[in-house]
């Protein structure tokens, strides 16, 4: 019998669409997995796509209200001198103000809270509403506007009287929409908006003061580019430590956060697509197994092998594309959700939105994704004669290598798509090849179960052996169950131990080493009474004190070649304390938890050359040595210290670690307030000595650093969800290829039912070998997946984060069986209908 290769010249595209489609099930019976698949991996794309790229939008059309301007010049410490202001001034309107940490009080009550001074200029873009409805600017001089958080911190409404540093202001209103808040960045503390001159009014801003003044410009040329008008300013102002910020990237950190969250859950949608390919390939092949009388007709009445690809192709293309289509469309309706939930934290409306670019991305991956996964069975089935696709049950179908070349292709295609979309390819590069070093593994530890299987000792229970004959024969399912399974439970695992390994090292480092408050802005002739205050208030309290500054480093490296910092066209990786301003202090003795490495230190009264000792890992990343220079910009003033030694610091503690530390001779003179932590005896109730601070020291700022863990408990916390729902993406797709590959078995398990039904066995026997091969196969996923799970979470909490490896193992375990649990009940859930198969019918079909 001929094959039907050379035969007729073969149909056309025309001819083969017209068979493919009287033969293609309207309902896609037999490629629902596939559909399913591709419909949850799009959706998935698609939505987190839309959504990024309307944040993305939203951020660089939004960029001058965002920014409250054109460019944003700030300082610490001190306004902009009169020529400064008047050399800005020449590109437009300017708004001028401060920000800082203060304190606000009504009665008994005290809250800490950012402070945002304005002038009458302000806002230059975007409105200041309130949520009376009014559109306001700068308070009167009596008068504040509060953000909510602040009204319900101190228990106020409007007209009630608060204290701010020595003044007392009326809450004017309550601050409905704040058009510049994105970029304002972190604060402790719900915002109160003043005047530009209450700070000074009220004894918060004084030499030493820890502030930061901040200078909007509106550029009365519309077409100036932010970055020259940057460029020129910094020229003409080259010492004076200027940070800047545009309205092409009014909110860095905003910017910053999509981005990596765009990637971070597009890769893990990409990793889940790909891992529902192997269901993709399962649902296929079942498909063409059921098709393969239709196959071998087709064949006998003269069909080419290209005819049959064409078919078959077409069919399994337009599901895809269904399949596809369905979840874009589901992805941008759900996306007005995700931006109404996210309204406030990041700037994305509601309501629809449609950015093709990301749709044609995700459904370049659905479909890319499909061709590598459902090439080989495809081309695999092409090939053979009538006879052989008539017996592939017991004669299987070989593979066909013609499709290594269409899988090669179709996943270069994948990852030079995920490289030209990424922000970061280098990033996604890394992850990619990881990912599919893990599916290398697993395929391998898939394969081992097998020979390990056929390798033990054949146990004398017929329907134990049978069982473990299973997990190892021709056609046998495990490989791929291995692969895409262990990677999702893997997931879960490390998840779960890499949380559980934070929380450990908070609940075992914090409550030890942690202080009770920190307090900002003393004044130096103050600390006696300060510490007076502490112990009188809290006998056996302890204080340390330090002294605070921030200046920022204009030039570094060898002495008579130093690197000037603003002609840097990018920092070196790992520096980012050349990046604006950073806090300064001094100190005749090795700050506590800090280790030299390297050098001496210079001792009390030291009286020479002024010094700065420095972090070790900063001075490698700078490429600085012991005995280099470091020029600093303090208050406008140049101030130059060599090098004299290098520390270790114990970023873990909470108390205050500072890169740089200079020798008391270098910054002494130097107008500056101190900071101090305060550790107070165990048990002892914090509310009388924080009231008592606030009233003895107005001007301070005291935070109290319990509720500042409690909000990092539950920023963690809320990551750690977060995390845990988007590796739940992976585990679902390994549930779709465990029901992938239930069904690609479905005939040949039919068959083994029936024939162990003929010879006796009854359905709670043929149900206990079901559960017995199940049970065996969860054992080995829990195993695989507890090793590579926890070595992966290992490396992240040791290596990455730095952290001591305290996971809670009764977590990891929970959330381990929880997945077998689920992977347990739908293999068990997808075998049921094995049971319901009648023999005679059965053997009929054969």
């Amino acid at each position: 019998m001929s094959t039907g290769d050379t035969a007729a010249p073969g149909m056309t595209w025309g001819e083969a669409w017209t068979i493919a489609r009287r033969d293609l099930n309207t309902r896609f019976r037999g490629l629902r997995l596939l559909l399913v698949c591709l419909f949850l991996g799009t959706g998935a794309l698609a939505a987190i796509g839309t959504l990024t790229s309307a944040i993305e939008s939203e951020l660089a059309n939004r960029g001058q209200e965002l920014l409250g301007g054109d460019l944003e010049v700030e300082l610490w410490q001190r306004p902009l001198s009169d020529e400064e202001r008047g050399a800005l001034g020449e590109y437009g309107e300017l708004s001028a103000g401060f920000r800082l940490q203060a304190m606000a009080r009504k009665d008994d009550q005290a809250a800490p809270i950012g402070l945002k001074a304005v002038d009458d200029a302000y806002p230059l873009y975007g409105a200041l509403t309130l949520k009376d409805g009014r559109t306001v600017g700068k308070p009167a001089d009596n008068e504040a506007w509060l953000d909510q958080g602040a009204i319900d911190r101190l228990g106020v409404n409007v007209g009630d009287v608060i204290s701010i540093g020595t003044l007392e202001l009326s809450v004017g209103g309550i601050i409905a929409t704040e058009p510049d808040k994105l970029s304002e960045g972190f604060q402790l503390g719900p915002t109160v908006i003043v005047g530009d001159d209450t700070p000074e009014r009220a004894g918060l801003i004084a030499p030493g003061s820890m502030y930061e003044s901040k200078t909007r410009i509106a550029f009365d040329n519309p077409g100036r580019d932010p970055q020259e008008v940057r460029d020129e300013i910094e020229e003409r102002f080259p010492s004076t430590g200027f940070d800047f910020r545009t309205r092409d990237r009014a909110s860095p950190g905003a910017d910053r956060f999509v981005s990596r969250m765009s990637e971070f859950l597009t890769l893990v949608g990409l990793a889940a697509l790909v891992i529902a390919g192997i269901g993709i390939g399962g649902g296929v092949t079942s498909y063409l197994e059921a098709r393969r009388k239709a196959i071998a007709t087709l064949k006998i009445l003269g069909a080419t092998s290209r005819d049959i690809a064409r078919i078959y192709a077409l069919q399994i293309g337009a599901a895809a594309m269904v399949g596809s289509i369905a979840g874009l469309i589901v992805g941008v309706a759900i996306t007005p959700l995700l931006g109404a939930a996210l309204q406030g934290l990041l700037p994305v409306e509601g309501g629809f939105v449609f950015d093709p670019l990301a749709l044609l991305v995700a459904l370049a991956y659905g479909l890319l994704v499909a061709l590598v996964f459902a090439a080989p069975p495809l081309m695999r089935a092409r090939h053979f004669p009538a006879m052989a696709l008539m017996r592939a049950r017991v004669a299987p179908l070989a593979q066909d290598k013609q499709a290594l070349l269409v899988v090669g292709a179709g996943l270069s295609a994948i990852v030079a798509l995920a490289l030209i979309t990424a922000s970061q390819p280098l990033l996604s590069g890394m992850f990619l090849l990881g990912a599919a070093g893990t599916l290398g593994l697993l395929a391998l530890l898939g394969l081992g179960i097998r020979k390990a299987a056929a390798a033990v000792p054949r146990p004398s229970s017929p329907i134990v052996r049978n069982a473990l004959a299973n997990l190892h024969r021709p056609g046998s399912s495990t490989g791929a169950l291995v692969t895409a399974l262990g990677f999702g439970l893997a997931a879960f695992v490390l998840l779960a131990a890499i949380q559980s390994a934070l929380d450990g090292n908070i609940q075992s480092r914090v409550p030890n080493e942690a202080p009770d408050y920190f307090v900002l802005d003393i004044p130096r002739d103050g600390i006696d009474r300060f510490e007076q205050l502490v112990n009188e208030v809290e006998e056996g309290s302890t204080v340390r004190t330090v002294p605070a500054l921030r200046g920022s480093v204009l030039a570094f490296g060898e002495e008579g070649s130093m690197q000037v910092t603003a002609e840097l066209e990018e920092l070196p990786e790992g520096a980012w304390a050349l990046r604006g301003e950073r806090g300064l202090t001094y100190a005749d003795e090795v700050p506590p938890g800090n280790v030299l490495t390297d050098g001496e230190w210079w001792g009390a009264n030291y009286a020479g050359e002024p010094l700065v000792s420095i972090d070790a890992e900063f001075a490698e990343a700078a490429d600085l040595q012991i005995g280099d220079m470091l020029t600093f910009g303090i208050l406008g003033v140049e101030k130059t210290a060599r090098i004299a030694n290098l520390r270790r610091i114990d970023w873990e503690t909470m108390g205050f670690n500072y890169v740089f530390v200079l020798s008391p001779n270098a910054l002494a003179d130097t107008p500056h307030n101190l900071a101090a932590t305060i550790d107070l005896p165990e048990g002892a109730p914090t509310a009388p000595l924080l009231q008592g601070l606030v009233r003895e020291f107005p001007s301070a700022s005291v935070i109290e650093v319990g509720n500042v863990l409690v909000q990092a408990r539950t920023i963690l916390e809320q990551v750690g969800l977060a995390t845990l729902a988007a590796a739940s993406v992976a585990v679902l797709a390994g549930l779709a290829v465990l029901l992938g590959a239930i069904a690609a078995a479905r005939a040949a398990r039919t068959y083994d039912t029936v024939v162990m039904r003929v010879l006796g066995a009854d359905r709670k026997q043929v149900l206990l070998m079901q559960l017995i091969e199940y049970a065996l196969l969860a054992s080995a996923l829990a195993i695989v997946a507890l090793v590579l799970g926890s070595v992966l979470a290992w490396l992240v909490v040791t290596q990455m984060f730095e952290f001591d490896w305290l996971p809670n193992w009764g977590e990891v375990f929970a959330v381990l069986g929880i997945g077998l649990l689920v992977v347990f009940s739908f293999a068990l859930g997808g075998s049921l209908p094995l049971l319901r198969a009648k023999p005679a019918q059965a053997l009929r079909a054969l």
